[in-house]
């Protein structure tokens, strides 16, 4: 059974992932990019399903591990009673095939060790033709795909496994490299796995070095930005919501969900974050990604693409699997990609509009696609829609929603403004102030003093505390400052931030989850502006207490049995934790930015 999700660490070369246990084994892998199929799958399942240990054969005393300096090498040292033995982990960044490189290091002693391999591809469940190469790799092919293991130590078959025992003493180095190609192609050329690992190390320590924040929380930022690196696509420029599909919201529920695709909701949010820490050429490869992926009818514009910008991401259920922990079903696909949120216009909006303000120049053909866009939401901003949480209970009118539709006539107006571009601007500027009273009259219930998440409900909804965040309203209108009250009051549990109303929920949490973590960045976010400056920091370093050991965090969080849950690592999670270190930052003045503005706090123009 596979570890605590917090029990894992992520290693990845800007094409996929692989999350490896603290206990040595790699138990997630997909290949050869995030969304491909898995060869190791024990992460939904069972060591059978797929997975890749190296570790001391003798009991283990004490395990540490940590990542190289600002970078996405690990290291995980195992201590024994007559020894010590360091496992280093990394994946090729240079190499033409994707390889993932485990080097053993003897630290003290002599520790006697066992490699065991178990390639499962297709998802567990696809046992491939294992044959003896020449140079003495091993060379293992199932369908399109092939994997070649080459290493110090010999490996035998052994009940459909290859295993190598050996001992390593003080010193010693045993390196192993598992490298992939299609199998119509020619078989993956032997690389240096030591010059792999200095190439790989100077890599992430000179991208990291380019983070331009420099406040108090400097480590916890550039090491989310080292994870939203890693989780971009180095071809397309695509970036996934998580490397993993089916981890549960709470243990023991269904939703279970597959996040290795790229939302449009994550797109504003992403490119702020890169561009603030002074990563533009991500930045600009994400906006090229997401004006690729948005072409053609507006009226076809998806939540979520593939990598690649693919639009069908058609949901299925993969029984063989028996999930995390025993939580059904798996899934691969999302359904969710054909709803109607209409959240995502504004997204789009917003992102192309900061990307302007940004210095990423942007063509006529853009302007020509986002002026198609603000003409296909004036026709339906009125409908219900699944709303930000994607429900799948039927469309509402989600308060969010029609907030994100002004964000997106908005920021629509001030880009033709700023940049002097052909608009309508006085059509425009009725339909947004159409939008605002809207919004205000139905979204706001006097009775309970607070926005509410549908028109016309009493329900609380965190997507609420984005009000102040884009615009909406200004964090000192007293609406919103009963409404962060209200959400203060009923929807935290032990400090965190739950998405829904917790009066209409079990055990004080929403069923079928934790605390969303996202959501409790906003809520610090809200405390900042309202210049509640010490209860925002108290908040704040109370959730960079529950990353795990090596600074990751998940979709969500259960205080109850003090676990991550959901969909690992979480970009979603991590780039809110960056952005509110940098909003902490400014508005406790410890650094200028003589170039913000009140709205767009979060853009540094482009010096």
């Amino acid at each position: 059974m596979p570890g605590r999700i917090e029990d894992y660490a992520l290693i990845g070369d800007c094409r996929s992932a692989a999350l490896v246990g603290r206990d040595g084994s790699i138990d997630w892998l997909c290949w050869p990019r995030f969304d491909s199929d898995a060869c190791f799958a024990a992460l939904l399942g069972e060591p059978e399903h797929g997975r890749w240990l190296v570790a001391p054969t003798a009991a283990v005393s004490r395990i540490q591990r940590r990542y190289r300096d600002k970078t996405l090498v690990l290291e995980t040292d195992f201590e024994v009673e007559d020894g010590a033995v360091r496992l280093i982990d990394l994946m090729d960044l240079g190499g033409d095939c994707p390889a993932l490189i485990r080097i053993a290091k003897g630290l003290h002693g002599r520790v006697p060790m066992r490699s065991e391999l178990v390639l499962r591809l297709g998802y567990g469940v696809v046992v491939p033709w294992v044959t003896r190469m020449e140079d003495g790799g091993t060379r293992a092919v199932a369908g399109p795909d092939q994997l070649i293991l080459r290493s110090a130590v010999s490996h035998k078959g052994e009940d459909l496994k290859s295993v190598a025992d050996f001992t390593i003493g003080p010193g010693d180095t045993v390196p192993f490299v598992l490298s992939y190609a299609s199998s119509h192609d020619i078989t993956p050329v032997p690389i240096d796995p030591q010059r792999a690992l200095r190439d790989t190390e100077s890599f992430w320590a000179k991208w990291a070095k380019r983070c331009g924040y420099h406040g108090p929380w400097a480590d916890a930022v550039v090491h989310s930005h080292i994870v939203l690196k890693a989780l971009t696509h180095a071809s397309t420029g695509g970036i996934v919501a998580a490397p993993t599909t089916s981890l549960p919201e709470r243990i023991g529920g269904i939703r279970n969900w597959d996040y290795r695709f790229c939302w449009l909701r994550d797109a504003t949010f992403s490119l702020l974050s890169l561009m603030n820490a002074g990563y533009y050429d991500e930045a600009k490869a994400w906006r090229d990604w997401l004006l690729r992926a948005v072409a053609g009818s507006p009226s076809q514009i998806q939540v979520m693409y593939g990598i690649a910008g693919e639009r069908r991401l058609t949901e299925l259920e993969l029984p063989w699997l028996p999930g995390y922990q025993g939580c059904r079903p798996v899934r691969i696909g999302n359904a969710a990609h054909n709803q109607l949120q209409l959240d995502v216009f504004g997204e789009v909006m917003d992102t192309l509009h900061q990307a302007r303000c940004g210095g990423l120049d942007l063509d006529h053909n853009a302007w020509a696609l986002q002026r198609a866009l603000i003409a296909h939401l004036e026709t339906i901003w009125q409908e219900p829609d699944e709303g930000i949480w994607e429900v799948r209970s039927g469309r509402h009118q989600f308060t969010h929603s029609k907030v994100m539709a002004w964000v997106a006539m908005d920021r629509a107006i001030r880009s033709a403004e700023t940049c002097h571009l052909d608009a309508p601007l006085e059509h425009w500027r009725r339909i947004r102030r159409q939008i605002h009273e809207d919004a205000c009259r139905n979204g706001y219930n006097a009775e309970i003093g607070s926005f509410v998440q549908c028109y016309g409900g009493k329900t609380l909804d965190a997507s609420l505390l984005l009000i102040p965040i884009v615009g909406f309203l200004p964090a000192e209108d007293p609406r919103v400052r009963h409404t962060v009250d209200a959400i203060r009051q009923r929807l935290k549990v032990d400090a965190l931030v739950l998405r829904y109303d917790s009066t209409v929920t079990r055990d004080g949490l929403p069923p079928g989850e934790g605390a969303f973590l996202a959501c409790s960045f906003w809520l610090v976010d809200n405390l900042a502006m309202l210049g509640r400056h010490d209860e925002a920091c108290e908040l704040f370093d109370r959730l960079l207490d529950l990353r795990n050991d090596v600074g990751l965090l998940a979709e969500e969080y259960d205080p109850r049995t003090r676990r991550q849950q959901g969909n690992f690592p979480h970009v979603f999670s991590h780039v809110a934790l960056a952005d509110s270190a940098w909003r902490l930052t400014k508005t406790a003045k410890l650094i200028r930015w003589p170039d913000l503005n009140l709205l767009d706090f979060r853009v540094l123009k482009r010096r």
